[in-house]
């Protein structure tokens, strides 16, 4: 899953993951996206989660995230243009496995470390 509100961002994000052999849903908010987390018939392997969103911030989205029983293992990837100190310790002691800035990575550097995350975890 991934939710960016930046539309052409959004669009690059997911056809890079396809053309790397995944499926993702795309969340243009942070309410789109729990409200599919709620609905879905199976949760996603991982989220990409921008930081700033429109509608919540990251730390919101983590909070409920982290507050539902059945969502709270999924393994949850942030990505952002801004990270200070108080913001990556509170995503990570939300939970979120990695904080990345994208000005330090390349759009198929992110995916590759979203990918190989899945599938070490599938492999386990």
């Amino acid at each position: 899953m991934v939710v960016e509100d930046e539309s052409l961002l959004l669009q690059a994000i997911c056809k890079k993951l396809t053309l790397n052999k995944m499926n993702p849903i795309s969340c243009a908010s942070g309410k789109q996206a729990l409200d599919y987390l709620e609905n879905l018939p199976e949760l996603p392997d991982a989220i990409w989660l921008d930081y700033h969103l429109k509608d919540m911030e990251g730390i919101t989205f983590m909070q409920k995230i982290k507050d539902h029983k059945k969502w709270r293992e999924i393994p949850v990837f942030v990505v952002s243009n801004s990270a200070s100190q108080d913001k990556i310790q509170g995503m990570l002691a939300l939970g979120a496995r990695k904080y990345l800035l994208k000005a330090e990575h390349r759009l198929d550097e992110l995916i590759r470390i979203i990918h190989d995350f899945i599938l070490s975890e599938k492999g386990k």
